[in-house]
């Protein structure tokens, strides 16, 4: 099996790489290249949203940027422990109907020995806002 660098036990450093890579892989918008820092049989908990394995991350993702146009995201370490990962994040986007708004949450993040992440537990927030209200450009 291949090996997601970098791979646990995290230090502070090692930590905040892990998640800049998962945000420059998130603001692709890309599900194939999103979907390769997760084991196989991934488990997530998005909202009120219960996703299982490859297949089903990459059709939430698919739907996910159908939906949320223009999205930019920024996430923050929290805190880690050996392989263990919690992060603050917002992000924008807009609907097909141009109504603009900014998501806030946290993530906790769960990785196995190669550095793929097996658990992502999600709680997110969406808020409308107007367009000149946007951080992310």
């Amino acid at each position: 099996m291949s090996k997601r660098y970098p791979i646990p036990p995290f230090t502070d450093r090692t930590a905040k790489e892990k998640i800049q890579l998962a945000e420059d892989a998130w603001n692709s918008k890309d599900p194939y290249r999103v979907v390769q820092a997760y084991t196989v049989d991934s488990e997530w908990r998005s909202c009120d949203l219960f996703i299982n394995g490859t297949e089903e991350i990459i059709d939430f993702l698919f739907i996910k940027w159908r939906k949320e146009l223009n999205y930019k995201l920024k996430k923050e370490y929290w805190a880690h422990t050996d392989n263990r990962i919690a992060v603050r994040f917002e992000y924008e986007y807009h609907n097909s109907q141009g109504q603009w708004f900014r998501a806030y949450g946290n993530e906790n993040w769960e990785f196995d020995d190669n550095g793929l992440m097996k658990k992502r537990y999600a709680s997110i927030n969406d808020l409308p806002i107007e367009g000149t209200e946007r951080k992310f450009k």
